[in-house]
């Protein structure tokens, strides 16, 4: 069992930067996957990207490959993604995921993960 909170989420102008956080309780294991995903109003829930818990690699869906950063502090349980450039086409609800994934395995699809936060709201306004 693992249990996911977000923080960070608000307000920010066009251009700007955003850190959200993700706080991981629980047990996690070697094969654990995290994931960011986001869903905007009238939209489907998108995959932003993934972090593997152990190894810190990384996949990222285009639409933010160059702007967005997931990182992770498995010292202090944490799951980051650094948002910069931010466009109004970023507003959305963030929420972190998790998952006991294979070990090569690229997860991003929202089903496959088990493990969801509240979500956090970001706002970009232009």
């Amino acid at each position: 069992q693992v249990q996911l909170v977000e923080s960070g989420g608000g307000l920010v102008q066009s251009g700007g930067s955003l850190r959200l956080s993700c706080a991981v309780s629980g047990r996690i294991f070697r094969n654990c996957v995290m994931g960011w995903f986001r869903q905007a109003p009238g939209k489907d829930r998108e995959f932003v990207g993934s972090i593997r818990w152990t190894t810190s690699y990384t996949y990222y869906t285009d639409s933010v490959k160059g702007r967005f950063t997931i990182s992770r502090d498995n010292a202090k349980n944490m799951l980051y993604l650094q948002m910069n450039n931010l466009g109004p086409e970023d507003t959305a609800v963030y929420s972190c995921a998790a998952l006991h994934g294979d070990w090569d395995k690229i997860y991003y699809t929202a089903r496959d993960y088990v493990y969801w936060g509240q979500g956090t709201q970001v706002t970009v306004s232009s």
